[in-house]
């Protein structure tokens, strides 16, 4: 894998998107590096200019939720001896795999609170806010933050989160404190390419958008999300990234809506280029599909990172929803200016959050140095499964570690 060349925030291109800008139900154990386009708070200016040198391609990492439940931070408590949190030790397991990518980008289910809480869990999660320095050390440049969660502890919830991001230089997608900051999603450096991330939630659990603030999460709306990528296009995104809060909870296969929904996206186009390169889902809390749809790549879900001891509908507790995919893709630059920027290589990496050690681990690596462990196995074998359920591997999907 090439090594990642860290991502530089682009402080450019403010005009045109401003002009076109307009449950985790069952849960078990209750006992910047990117810069908003034209450069909003946290931006940084690129180093080399648009155009200067050979093109070159990038390497994309995504993962799945993160949702702290209590014994989550119970474990990063104890990993901080005491004092504070440390959620680092949690994540070492696939910073290799994370930090070696060109664009390291991860989903961020819950909001955070103050430095010392309080924090809860299911059914308002309010998370230590010490999660984003363990994200950012991990490797990852920025997160979708829109979820069914966003307004868990209202605007002041969605607030101390972002404000966090914007400490430890993450860049975020999805959820906004203004409404110019909403207008300008993240775009990152990676190889040559500008990378444009739009995040969407199909729903806020029934808490209503805070008074006079619309923008302050992304809800989904198919007539959005492709206004929002074609003006990052017209913007000056080489690549334009959506991140989709979706489907049915412990569903392994994608829901009619996610069907429709990603044949839509995937079909929109101007002037025969795809206006969405990517669609990254999270959400059901299990490992789902990746499937090639028009010519373009959707992962329907990459099910829990993070996640405590869960329980499914029917109140079992079920370990798949401590599985997850990571998806990692190399794009190419296209042969002829202006043309649509080529996944050559498409790959998912098996992930466990093992509920014992309260750590994420590689699967692939822990059974190369492990291979006779059988919880292993069975997770990566029902992982796998999952994944190329929707026929991937003849369009080229193949496992990484």
């Amino acid at each position: 894998m090439t090594k990642r060349r860290a991502p530089r925030a682009l402080a450019v291109l403010t005009a045109a998107l401003l002009v076109a800008a307009a449950g985790c139900s069952a849960p078990g154990d209750s006992a910047p590096a990117g810069a908003r386009l034209g450069g909003g708070h946290g931006a940084q200016s690129s180093t080399a200019p648009t155009g200067s040198g050979p093109a070159r391609g990038f390497t994309l990492v995504a993962s799945g939720d993160v949702l702290p439940h209590p014994s989550v931070i119970q474990r990063a408590r104890t990993d901080a001896g005491g004092e504070g949190y440390d959620f680092r030790p949690m994540f070492a397991g696939v910073q290799p795999v994370v930090s070696a990518a060109d664009l390291a980008l991860c989903h961020m289910e819950t909001v955070y609170g103050d430095e010392d809480g309080p924090f809860s869990g299911y059914p308002a999660f309010v998370s230590p806010p010490q999660i984003a320095d363990a994200l950012k050390a991990t490797g990852y440049e920025g997160c979708s933050t829109a979820s069914n969660h966003s307004l868990d502890d209202g605007a002041d919830g969605l607030r101390r989160t972002l404000d966090r991001f914007d400490t430890v230089g993450l860049g975020h997608s999805g959820t906004a404190r203004t409404a110019a900051e909403a207008a300008r999603p993240p775009v990152y450096r990676a190889g040559s390419a500008k990378v444009a991330h739009l995040a969407y939630t199909f729903d806020t659990n029934g808490y209503p958008l805070p008074d006079g603030r619309p923008w302050a999460v992304n809800l989904t709306d198919e007539k959005k999300i492709v206004a929002d990528a074609r003006a990052a296009r017209k913007a000056g995104a080489d690549v334009v990234l959506v991140s989709l809060h979706w489907g049915t909870e412990w569903q392994t296969e994608p829901d009619d809506r996610q069907l429709t929904l990603g044949r839509s996206l995937t079909a929109s186009r101007t002037d025969g280029r795809p206006d969405i390169d990517l669609i990254l889902g999270t959400h059901a809390h299990i490992p789902q599909a990746y499937e090639k749809v028009n010519g373009t790549w959707i992962v329907y879900g990459m099910g829990d990172q993070v996640a405590g001891t869960m329980f499914n509908h029917s109140g079992a507790f079920d370990p798949r929803g401590n599985y997850s995919s990571l998806g990692r893709f190399r794009f190419e630059p296209p042969a002829t200016p202006g043309a649509r920027w080529q996944v050559t290589k498409a790959e998912f990496v098996p992930q466990w959050y093992d509920l014992d050690a309260g750590r994420v681990v590689n699967l692939p690596a822990a059974l190369a140095e492990d291979p006779n462990d059988q919880a292993y196995r069975t997770a990566q074998d029902a992982i796998t499964e999952a994944v190329l359920g929707r026929g991937a591997a003849k369009d080229g999907l193949t496992e990484g570690r």
